[in-house]
């Protein structure tokens, strides 16, 4: 049964070790990674580990949706690394042949992040990744949703939903796609959407304007919204985390289906 949906970003910039074992990355630590002040980071780290920690207490099998270029899945067998951003930092999502497997150096930086946060929160858990294809027009990425949804209710354990996705990545000259001056409207009706568990707002998101604006998470959330479009009521959210720190809008949280529902 569908229990909770947990909401992290993907920085890689989560990951301790890929900044030199402190919350400080960029220029003077030779990191490709961008920087920010220590605290800023450190705030980020803990409300994610808090969402991941809600997040295993609800479930120990997670379904991870996250983007990618086309639609692919990845079992709990994978093992991935960060080596791509500096540092071969193994990560997997639990499965038991995990412990001899050879680290996939192309495995998505999505599946990634929720390896890394699988084993910071819960070595005990088993996940698989769903990456919804980035081009998916909004009605697909809600049928996936949906199907998912229904996948899980049929399972007799407790289950969850980790969405590993962000928002635009042009909030600032220092953005990844520089700056853009559509890009803060549409990262606060994200931001807005997300806080109230406003599936269809979500929904209602423009996929080429997203594009353009490199709001990357756009279908994984969308896919979210088909994972609760069919509840009677709205899912029951707490917000743990909201900014844009490198030019990039994160978001964390937790939605939980609401109506009395498990």
């Amino acid at each position: 049964m569908f229990c909770l949906a947990a909401l992290v970003p993907s920085p890689p910039v989560l990951v301790p070790e890929l900044c030199g074992g402190s919350a400080v990355a960029g220029a003077e630590s030779g990191s490709i990674l961008p920087s920010a002040p220590e605290a800023t980071l450190t705030a980020l780290r803990s409300e994610v580990l808090a969402v991941g920690a809600a997040l295993a207490e609800a479930a120990s099998q997670w379904t991870v949706l996250g983007v990618g270029g086309s639609e692919q899945f990845y079992d709990a067998d994978t093992v991935g690394t960060f080596v791509g951003f500096g540092r071969d930092v193994t990560v997997s999502l639990g499965g038991p042949e995990t412990g001899s497997a050879r680290a996939d150096p192309g495995v998505p930086l999505a599946v990634l992040v929720a390896g890394w946060l699988r084993g910071a929160v819960a070595p005990h858990a088993t996940a698989r990744a769903h990456l919804v294809a980035a081009h998916g027009p909004a009605q697909r990425c809600a049928e996936i949703g949906a199907k998912l949804r229904a996948e899980l209710d049929a399972v007799d354990e407790p289950q969850g939903v980790l969405v590993v996705a962000d928002g635009a990545a042009t909030l600032s000259q220092a953005a990844p796609g520089y700056f853009d001056t559509r890009a803060a409207e549409t990262q606060a009706r994200l931001d807005r959407a997300l806080a109230a568990g406003d599936h269809a707002a979500l929904l209602a998101l423009d996929p080429d304007l997203c594009a353009e604006l490199m709001v990357s998470g756009r279908a994984a959330y969308q896919a979210l919204a088909g994972v609760f479009a069919g509840d009677p009521e709205k899912p029951v959210v707490r917000e743990r985390y909201r900014d844009a720190p490198f030019g990039v809008g994160y978001y964390a949280g937790l939605w939980r289906p609401g109506g009395g529902q498990r």
